[in-house]
């Protein structure tokens, strides 16, 4: 069961403005990543659910950032049906992500009031996740459309709350462009998931670039 209700979710993606995204079949290796995040200062991860037995990881890494990492929020990504969305609900996430946007995935994280982010990629795909009751929408892939897409959109619509995921770096040129077109939130993976020249992940480089990131989110709102 979650931990945190889909409008604490909001508020803490809000406020933070990054949410760090990763898969990795080692459960030792999710544990560090997740507690380099943390120590950046990050207090949300997306755990992109990609591979097998991704539900017994996700599982064991969330009993464990309950009792060593107070207030760090997790949630999965990557699902594509309601029966995943419930099966990971029922192991304690926090927050539903997906590829693309589905009515079924919503009607279940609503029952258990479950922050979902669907990805979406027009207008009336947005406007009918809002009306579904979406918070936050996922942009995706969001280097394909690129600020000026979000800055059409918030025209219309400026209430609407997007989340860009893919073509996002934690390098001050790049999240001006997404902050000042309007985001709410940025979702960082494999640019922020830093690997050594050896394909190990670098956790000083993680919690540094982590740090840096919120540091330059904070700078571009104040």
């Amino acid at each position: 069961m979650a931990k945190y209700s889909r409008i604490e979710v909001a508020n803490v993606m809000q406020e933070t403005g990054l949410v760090p995204l990763f898969y990795d079949s080692d459960i030792d290796n999710c544990k560090q990543v997740l507690k380099a995040c943390y120590a950046g200062g990050a207090r949300l991860m997306e755990f992109t659910a990609r591979g097998d037995f991704a539900h017994e990881i996700f599982g064991a890494l969330n009993t464990y950032a309950l009792k060593e990492l107070p207030g760090m929020i997790l949630g999965v990504g990557s699902v594509t049906d309601a029966a995943s969305a419930s099966l990971y609900m029922a192991l304690g996430a926090n927050f539903i992500v997906t590829p693309v946007f589905r009515e079924d995935i919503a009607i279940v994280c609503n029952r258990r009031k479950v922050l979902w982010s669907p990805g979406c990629g027009s207008l009336t795909e947005i406007a009918r996740a809002e009306e579904l009751g979406c918070e936050i929408v996922k942009l995706f892939p969001g280097g394909i459309y690129g600020p000026d897409f979000i800055k059409a959109i918030k025209g219309p619509q400026p209430w609407t709350s997007i989340m860009p995921t893919g073509g996002v770096s934690p390098t001050k040129e790049n999240l001006e462009g997404w902050f000042s077109a309007g985001v709410t939130c940025v979702g960082i993976g494999s640019k922020l998931i830093k690997k050594n020249t050896e394909g190990k992940f670098d956790f000083s480089a993680i919690e540094s670039l982590t740090n840096e990131a919120i540091e330059i989110i904070k700078d571009l709102r104040s």
